[in-house]
């Protein structure tokens, strides 16, 4: 495998994880910080998204480590999903249900760049990211939901 191209493709798993990471954190609380009786589903549906989110992580430090590259420390890993953070009004589900849409397709985008850089160069990550670009769709596709139904109730 080229070098150059082989340090890309490190790289953007490595941006690939920390996306992950931080979106358990934020999963984890507004699954815990979310008030109100509609809020329930959307508690319950964020709380089963951390163990695949984790996972995913989990796939992208191995693979890191199998391309040689280092899986970085708590400390290396860039944060900017402000559109994620629990709001201020802990009843306010529609800022976390389109915030949790944003950090879906900003994965998805993630993945379908490491998709396109693996091409003819890296079959096994390709596949390894093409089965987690799935699983990212099919949680975006539920939060779209949820904001449909969200919006039609107002």
């Amino acid at each position: 495998m080229h070098k150059d191209k082989l340090k890309k493709i490190i790289a953007e798993l490595k941006r690939a994880y920390a996306m992950e990471l931080e979106t358990v954190q934020n999963y984890l609380a507004n699954s815990i910080d979310l008030d109100g009786v509609r809020a329930e589903e959307i508690k319950k549906s964020l709380a089963a998204d951390i163990p695949e989110e984790l996972r995913h992580a989990m796939i992208l430090a191995k693979r890191i480590k199998v391309l040689g590259g280092r899986v970085p420390g708590s400390l290396e890993l860039e944060r900017d999903q402000k559109y994620l953070q629990p709001p201020a009004d802990s009843t306010d589900l529609t800022t976390i249900i389109k915030g949790v849409i944003r950090a879906e397709e900003g994965a998805i985008k993630q993945y379908e760049k490491i998709i396109g850089l693996c091409e003819q160069v890296d079959f096994v990550t390709q596949d390894l990211v093409i089965g987690i670009l799935g699983d990212e769709q099919e949680h975006r596709r539920t939060f779209v939901g949820f904001l449909t139904e969200f919006e039609k109730r107002k």
